[in-house]
Parts: C-alpha cells; structure tokens; sequence
C-alpha cells in the first residue's frame, strides 16, 4: 500500500480550512486571496502551487514547520512557504529587505509575484483607498515590483500576471525596457549610437 501524496488540490482544502474565517482589510473573505494567489501558479511545478496555496499559512494561523511537515506538505514547498512569510524574516518590519530576501530564490520569487499581483488588484486598491481616504497610498507593493519582476525570467512573470492581474502588464514592460535601455547605455557609455 502506497502513502497517500499532498497534492495541489490537498493544499487547496487545506488553505480553504486554515483560512475559512479570516477576512481582509475590506472584510472579505481572505481565503479568497490564497486561492487567487494558488491559481495564478497554475503553468508551474506542483512545489510551486502548493506554496501559492499556502503562501499566508504560517503568517495567518497557527501552522508550524513540523505541521506542514507532518501533514505531508513537500519539503521544497515548505521552504517556499517560509521564505515568503515576513513573520520568519530576520528583519519583518523591513518590507523591501524581506522582498530582497524572497527574492533570492527563484520559486519564491515567483510565488511572492502572484502575491503581490492579486493585492494590486485595481479594483481592492481602490476600494481600500475609499475606505481609507486619509492614508497616503502606498508605494511597496509597486517598490516590490522593481525587485521582483527582476529576478526571474519575463516571460514566466508574464504567465502569472495574465492569470492573476493584466493590468500590471505595462509595469512588467516598462520595468524591461528601462532594464534594456540601462543595458544599451552601459554597453555605449558615449552615445556613439547617434553616429
């Protein structure tokens, strides 16, 4: 008799029980949001999705390592869960040092963009400035961009961003062409294009 393997649709349930009562800051139901994240990691491995799913796990609830662990959660996805948890960073009330971090590893990288997609989402930003007219918008999450949408290669951010939140699909371009344009200029530092 086989053991029975944690898959994708298992870390789907799970984060439907974990995150069943949670609500968002505008009293939504969160587990919408670690859905959302999961499924816009649809065209990568298994590690990759399970972590999407469970992205907010051990940030939100009280599940451990060892629980994950224990449950069956793959070690890989695990770590990815881990490195994308600001509560397990050396720093957590750095977000942009956090970011750095997530952004040393390729599969977190890529979990953490759907994150950070799905929280740009035009339509929650909006809403969390008309129930919060007052503060200042925030800058992080587009800060974060910056980071992120570098680390990786553009056509696996763009996979996540047409799943999860096209209207970031010029950032991600503009990102690129200024990357391309510091790359042109550093490679003719005089201008001799212009010849």
């Amino acid at each position: 008799m086989t053991e029975a393997q944690f898959t994708v649709d298992t870390a789907m349930v799970l984060a439907e029980v974990a995150h069943s009562r949670q609500k968002d800051k505008l009293k939504r139901p969160y587990v919408e949001h670690v859905l959302a994240v999961g499924d816009a990691l649809a065209d990568f491995d298994d590690d990759i999705r399970i972590a999407g799913y469970l992205h907010d796990i051990a940030e939100d609830t009280p599940m451990t390592r060892q629980g994950l662990l224990d449950m069956g959660v793959p070690p890989h996805a695990v770590e990815l869960i881990e490195r994308v948890s600001k509560n397990l960073q050396d720093d957590p009330d750095d977000y942009l040092a956090c970011i750095r971090a997530v952004a040393e590893d390729h599969d977190a990288t890529l979990v953490k963009i759907s994150d950070n997609a799905h929280n740009s989402l035009p339509e929650r930003v909006q809403a969390l400035a008309r129930k919060w007219p007052e503060k200042t918008p925030t800058t992080k999450y587009a800060d974060a961009r910056e980071i992120l949408y570098r680390a990786v290669p553009e056509s696996e951010v763009l996979l996540i961003l047409n799943r999860a939140n096209p209207d970031l699909i010029p950032t991600l371009e503009a990102i690129v062409a200024a990357d391309n344009t510091d790359s042109a200029e550093a490679h003719d530092p005089a201008g001799h294009a212009d010849r």
